[in-house]
Order: C-alpha cells, then sequence, then structure tokens
C-alpha cells in the first residue's frame, strides 16, 4: 500500500509564547502501540486535532509494536476504540476515513535491529524530505525500553543531534515514570542526551495539558489583584489536594514498587506546586517558565530523616465501603503482597526558602479510594483580626479567612470564600462564595490534555514538558523523603478505611499550626 499522506487542511497551533505557531508536515511513530494508551488517548487525540484542522498538511503516524496486525487490521482496531473513547460523536466515517490513511502499522520487537531498519525503509520511502526527517518518536512503553529504543533509532539514522537553526528535525516524547529516583533519572538522561540534544526530549506529565493548570499561571500573572496577594504577607498557608475515588486495582503489581510518592507526589503534586508558587518568567517563552519551575523546586527546604518524620505522612486503604458499596483494602488488591507497607496515600507540609514564601507551609496530599475525584489548590488567607466580631461569632456565624480555590479536575473552575452579612435586623456572617465555571462561561469542552502535548510536541514548543534539571530536582525531594521513611512499617495511625479522607496522621500533619485540611466539594 502507498505511504503517500492526504491533506488534512490548517496549520497553526496556539502556544503559551505565541497565538499561532506553524506545526511542519512530519511523521509519527509510536512504540508500544498495542497498549491501552494508544487506543484510549493518542490516537484519539490526533484525530481530534485532525477534526479541527491543527494537524500538519501532510502527516504519518506509525504504530510499531510486536503483535502481528495489517494497516488495516489495525485501523479497525482503532476505529472501534475511537467509538468508545472520541470526545467528538457519533465518529464520521467519511472523516475518519480521510484521516485513517495516514495510519500505517509496523511489526517489530523493540530489540530487533532489523526491525528499525525496515522502519526507516517505510519511513523514507516517500520522497518527501519533511515527512522522511521530520520524525517525533512517542514512547508509549515501560521506562527501560526507552533508552536502547534510541540507541536503535539513531543506529538506523533515524535519531540524530540537530543544530539550533536546523529546518528538519527529530524529537523524542517519553512517558512519566522517567526514572525510579534521582540516580536512574540521571543515567537515562545520559543516555538520551548520548545522541540527541536536550532540546529534542519531551518528557511528557499529562497534568501539565489541562487546560486548568495551564490556567494557574495566567491566573496569577494576567490579574494584579490577585499577584500582589501571592506572598508571605497574605498567605497563611496552601493545600494541594488530588483525590482519587477508586483503589488501584489491576495496577497493584506497578504499585507495589512504585507507590503513591512516586505515582504522584514526583510528578503531578510537585509540578502543581512549582506552578502556583514559582516566581514571574521574564518572558512566556518555554525556557523562562521551565527556568523558574526548577528555581521553585531547588527552593523547596531539604528533608533530613529527622524533619521527614514531622512533615511526611504514609497511608494505605483497608476494606471499606464507598456510596454503600463495599470496597477491598489494598492488601486484598490483585498483585499486593499480604504484608505490604506500601503507601496508597500521601500528605506533606513543605518549606519554600526565598523571600516570598519563607515560613509558608505548602501542605500536598494524594491517595487512592477517597471520597471523590478531584484535583484543587486552596491558597488559605491570613485571618483577619476579630475584634470588630467577636461579640456577635457563634459557632455557626464564626469569622472564617477568606480563601481561594482553583479546581482543576472535574467541575474546573475558580471559587474565593469570604464572609458577608446574613439578610435581617442581626449583624451575623456567614461563609459565602463567588464562583467562576469554565463550562458556563466559555461554553465549550475543554481540550483533552494529550490533544495539546501531542500537538505541542509536534509544534517543537517545550513550555509543557519537563526539562532534565526539573525532574532531577523533583526526584531528590522524593528520595529524601524515602530515606526518611527507610523502609519502616506503617503505624495504625497510618492506615484509613477506603471512601474516607486518609489517615488520622495526616490530621497530626496540620495540627501544630493549627491548619486543618479543606476537603474538596462538588462545585455548584
Amino acid at each position: 500500500m502507498s505511504l503517500a499522506p492526504t491533506l488534512s487542511g490548517a496549520v497553526s497551533a496556539p502556544s503559551l509564547g505565541s497565538s499561532h505557531k506553524a506545526v511542519q508536515s512530519c511523521t509519527l511513530v509510536i512504540f508500544g502501540a498495542s497498549g491501552d494508551l494508544t487506543s484510549r488517548k493518542l490516537i484519539p487525540a490526533l484525530h481530534q486535532l485532525f477534526l479541527e484542522g491543527q494537524m500538519p498538511a501532510r502527516f504519518r503516524v506509525f504504530g510499531f509494536a510486536r503483535r502481528e496486525k495489517s494497516d488495516a487490521g489495525w485501523r479497525a482496531e482503532l476505529r472501534e476504540a475511537l467509538a468508545r473513547f472520541s470526545r467528538t460523536q457519533p465518529v464520521d466515517d467519511a472523516r475518519w476515513a480521510s484521516f485513517a490513511e495516514n495510519l500505517y502499522y509496523h511489526c517489530g520487537d523493540l530489540a530487533d535491529g532489523a526491525a528499525y531498519q525496515s522502519l526507516a525503509a517505510r519511513i523514507n520511502a516517500p520522497d518527501d524530505a519533511a515527512l522522511q526527517h521530520n520524525l517525533v518518536f512517542y514512547m508509549a512503553t515501560s521506562p527501560s525500553h526507552f533508552g536502547a529504543v534510541a540507541d536503535r533509532l539513531h543506529a538506523v539514522g533515524l535519531l540524530q543531534r540537530k543544530e539550533d537553526g536546523d529546518a528538519l528535525w527529530q524529537r523524542v516524547v517519553v512517558e512519566k515514570p522517567f526514572g525510579h529516583d534521582e540516580a536512574s533519572a540521571h543515567a537515562l538522561n545520559n543516555q538520551l542526551t548520548q545522541h540527541i540534544r536536550e532540546r529534542q526530549v519531551f518528557r511528557i506529565d499529562h497534568y501539565l495539558g489541562k487546560e486548568t493548570v495551564q490556567n494557574i499561571m495566567m491566573f496569577r500573572f494576567s490579574n494584579s489583584i490577585f499577584e500582589r496577594l501571592w506572598n508571605r504577607e497574605s498567605v497563611e498557608h496552601v493545600q494541594i489536594t488530588v483525590s482519587e475515588e477508586i483503589g488501584v486495582g489491576g495496577r497493584g503489581g506497578y504499585y507495589e514498587e512504585a507507590g503513591a510518592l512516586r505515582d504522584m507526589v514526583q510528578n503531578h503534586l510537585l509540578q502543581v506546586l512549582s506552578l502556583i508558587a514559582m516566581e514571574p518568567p521574564v518572558s512566556l517563552h518555554a525556557e523562562s517558565i521551565r527556568s523558574e519551575k526548577v528555581k521553585l523546586l531547588q527552593s523547596i527546604t531539604p528533608l533530613t530523616a529527622e524533619s521527614v518524620r514531622r512533615q511526611a505522612v504514609r497511608g494505605q486503604y483497608f476494606a471499606g465501603s464507598h456510596g454503600g458499596e463495599p470496597r477491598k483494602g489494598y492488601r486484598q488488591e490483585e498483585k499486593v503482597s499480604s504484608d505490604s507497607h506500601v503507601e496508597t496515600f500521601v500528605a506533606l507540609k513543605l518549606f519554600i526558602d526565598n523571600w516570598r514564601w519563607s515560613g509558608v507551609p505548602f501542605y500536598l496530599r494524594t491517595g487512592k479510594n477517597l471520597p471523590v475525584r478531584a484535583s484543587e489548590v486552596r491558597v488559605q488567607f491570613r485571618p483577619t483580626p476579630n475584634v470588630l466580631f467577636a461579640a456577635q461569632a457563634t459557632p455557626e456565624s464564626a469569622l472564617q479567612s477568606n480563601a481561594l480555590t482553583l479546581r482543576l479536575q472535574p467541575d474546573e473552575g475558580i471559587s474565593l470564600h469570604f464572609n458577608g452579612k446574613v439578610p435581617g435586623n442581626s449583624p451575623k456572617l456567614r461563609p459565602v462564595r463567588m464562583h467562576f465555571d469554565y463550562d458556563s462561561e466559555f461554553g465549550a469542552y475543554t481540550p483533552e490534555a494529550y490533544e495539546r502535548l501531542l500537538l505541542e510536541a509536534m509544534a517543537g514548543d517545550a513550555t509543557l514538558f519537563i526539562r532534565r534539571d526539573e525532574v532531577e530536582a523533583a526526584w531528590r525531594i522524593v528520595d529524601s523523603i524515602r530515606a526518611g521513611w527507610g523502609g519502616a512499617a506503617l503505624s495504625n495511625r497510618e492506615f484509613y478505611a477506603a471512601g474516607t479522607w486518609g489517615p488520622v496522621a495526616a490530621d497530626d500533619l496540620l495540627a501544630p499550626l493549627g491548619h486543618e485540611w479543606h476537603n474538596p466539594q462538588p462545585l455548584p
């Protein structure tokens, strides 16, 4: 079958640095193409970009995997998956057929050099320099294969070090986890950059592709009324919560090796923290933004074995119930040891050693089998003196501190909490809320994270991807916590029933400063 690609229309991509960005014709190769990520996320994202006219004028997508399949067979599988996972329903058969003409399957083992040679032959088949040399290699594989795949691509001439200003390019996109500690991340960084430059490596954290996560920076730096309050003079503390309603399910084997600290804190939570707390970048260019994020991570007060005992809490769920339905405990999950002490919940109290945030605690928590699925940031402002309202205050009308809540998912929006007078003759106060809702305000579906990230990778904009010094800085924080825990067994105060908000030890973490967790609630 001919490899000639079809045309898809306009080529422009929005970015933080400019309103439009050209996306050149290119070839995308997905390694691990028979996996769940390809059918659930990657192909639906590319198909959506195609429908919106944001794919390059000419493009090809090769799926590289070990199972024997034909181009037609792979396309049929993806069409079936699209009926389940596409955000545009129903799927238009004519538009799908036009998109599917650009999809090809390449059978091969990741360790077989001959498979890369035959891949190179197929990529070089059309007489089109852009399709031959503008290449995006997406590693949807186990992290243990990242370096070896890059080595073999280089050996057949598909992956080369590119100089600044080169018209033709190659890029490597890698999924998390990127290493399992700082040493392994450093080694993997070195292996990848043997053949390519750092600017050719795009480390994905899909959280950064979420519209509401991107909006953190825009909200901060485009609204003077909030940025002037964004410091130790006005902010008492900050809470970042990423709660998951489900248990580990079929990921028990992975969780036994990773745990919540590696799975969630090293990437998602520290990424959100860096955006919330970083200093203003000098521009909206990728390196300016990424440099400020790195500076923020490097400013977090180092954790010693002693401070870990005071500032880091683990937890693990046992059998409970949620919505009246029974939930099994972590130790009863598939591929989990019956005496496992792996954490399914983490809560941290971190401090940032810089002028803006000195003395302000940042509380981070994440866990499995919690009451709701939600990701949000709560900025708690310092309380006002209570002398004017002390006489009228009752437990029901106590003066509460102002707070700003940024809901990242679901029900994306921003809420400002303040005190208002209850109608009537008495001067009673009650907490009230002003709320901004993305859906009602903009009336449009928020794009999937992978749509934005794939588009930016093809455009070469690294703003939403993680730089090597950033990933290594995050691992240093996580490694210090793991070292402080030292493999000790969980205590009774660190277990929690499935369907609750975590262990008692997490409340103990906030108690010394008189703080308490604010649990995410459904927004109006």
